[in-house]
């Protein structure tokens, strides 16, 4: 899977823009808040996924402009594939060539890319949302059909939580909660056979990337942990009452973590920074490796600013695993252990505007 072209109006500060990236390695150099982000996650969007950064559809759209547009020209299923999107008041528009589509989801799955950054660094020492988040997003890309199943649990989530605080007030609506956890349990019950079937896929990945990393002195292991135990349907009833009392559910996939243990000692508690920053860098590696089992083809990889949090050793690593995948790489500075690629090349990014160098 490759990026051909990427053209850009009206998306955050970036100026109008034709990209033409090469094949391998594309860096993109420029000093903070220049746009060297902005551009790279112009191109995630085509994921069908919202903005890494979390930011709402509303803040892409350059100050002053009505909307942006953005298109992505790349070669996918051996073929050349096109993708539009226009971002209006919030609300996004897109198609996937030339055909318009009725939602993101159905972009989902056409254009494979894994993104980087040192928001990422927290997966590790933060705390289970982060964790939470990843999975998901990663298992959207793997089966497109997880986004719609996790829209759905997320409704049901939020019209449960709403009928526990109406309860409180109109206590004949408690006849009524049953609907709900029957819902909650089928989707719930879906999110977690999903989430258990891509760890079995990814934890042996992840771990033999660490075991590269750490050159086999320790050894990483992943594992899904739930908040509750036996099945979804009898914890909802043994929560009930405190449910009722707080107004929210207290168990489900909305509150499930997942462990992360170095030579068989909890990594947020005992592992040194050095430590963590090579374990969330297995896991992401091991993210690319799944999704390119899963759909034929080595996705594109954005790395956001991530070298300047790794040593040497580890940069090293990452670079030589991600050889032949086509890989944007921003930073402040060109990073030393950049190899030389006939396939490569080197852009600045000033005030919004994309040189090649």
């Amino acid at each position: 899977m490759k990026v051909l072209s990427l053209t850009a109006r009206g998306f955050r500060n970036l100026e109008p823009l034709q990209f033409s990236p090469h094949e391998g390695l594309n860096v993109i150099c420029g000093e903070n808040a220049q746009g060297k982000t902005n551009l790279l996650e112009a191109m995630w969007l085509f994921t069908g996924g919202r903005s890494f950064r979390g930011a709402k559809d509303a803040e892409l759209v350059r100050v002053g402009e009505e909307q942006a547009e953005i298109a992505l020209s790349f070669f996918s299923q051996e073929r050349e594939q096109t993708a539009g999107m226009t971002l209006r008041g919030g609300v996004r528009r897109a198609s996937l060539n030339g055909v318009p589509k009725k939602g993101m989801a159905e972009l989902v799955g056409r254009f494979c890319a894994v993104i980087f950054s040192p928001e990422h660094l927290s997966l590790v020492k933060g705390g289970p949302v982060e964790r939470r988040a990843f999975l998901d997003s990663a298992l959207c890309q793997v089966r497109p059909s997880y986004a719609a199943l996790f829209s759905r649990y997320r409704h049901t989530l939020n019209q449960r939580n709403a009928l526990l605080k109406d309860i409180a007030r109109h206590a004949e609506l408690l006849d009524t909660l049953p609907i709900w956890d029957e819902r909650l349990c089928r989707y719930g019950e879906a999110i977690v056979r999903e989430r258990r079937s891509y760890l079995e896929r990814f934890s042996p990945l992840a771990a033999a990337h660490y075991e590269g990393i750490s050159r086999g002195r320790e050894r990483l292991e992943l594992s899904y942990e739930p908040s509750f135990t036996g099945d979804l349907a009898q914890a909802l009833r043994h929560a009930r009452r405190e449910d009722l009392r707080s107004g929210h559910t207290s168990v489900g996939p909305h509150r499930d973590d997942v462990s992360i243990q170095l030579s068989g000692m909890a990594a947020r508690s005992f592992a040194s920074q050095g430590q963590q920053r090579s374990a969330v860098l297995a896991m992401k590696l091991a993210e690319a490796g799944v999704l390119a089992q899963s759909c034929g083809e080595e996705p594109v990889v954005f790395l956001d600013d991530v070298l300047s949090e790794l040593d040497a050793a580890r940069q090293e690593y990452l670079l030589r695993q991600l050889h032949g995948r086509q890989v944007f790489l921003t930073g402040c500075e060109l990073p030393g252990v950049i190899p030389e690629s006939k396939d490569g090349g080197l852009f600045v990014m000033d005030r919004g505007v994309l040189k090649p160098q």
